[in-house]
């Protein structure tokens, strides 16, 4: 089974919230998905990015792959803890 690690829209209208979760990458977006490693609020001031990191490379040393837009979450989510420990 291909996983892919991408965003699942919620909330409500011109006011979305994301949820960054592990699904079979032939399932469509707001599907049922395998594992919720964490969350996205881009309508707070600043931005709220929560991920579980751990599970994160679990499920990326499965061989799941990171959309994009994910792969740029997960960064920024490091550079902010790292930033946060110095």
């Amino acid at each position: 089974m291909a996983t892919v690690i991408r965003l699942q829209r919620g909330g409500r209208k011109k006011r979305p919230f994301y949820s960054i979760v592990v699904l079979d990458s032939r399932k469509r977006r707001d599907g049922a998905f395998i594992e919720k490693l964490g969350y996205f609020d881009p309508c707070t001031n600043p931005e709220v990015i929560k991920v579980d990191r751990e599970r994160v490379q679990h499920w990326l040393g499965l061989g799941a792959k990171a959309s994009p837009r994910v792969a740029s979450l997960l960064r920024r989510a490091e550079n902010e803890a790292s930033a946060d420990a110095a």
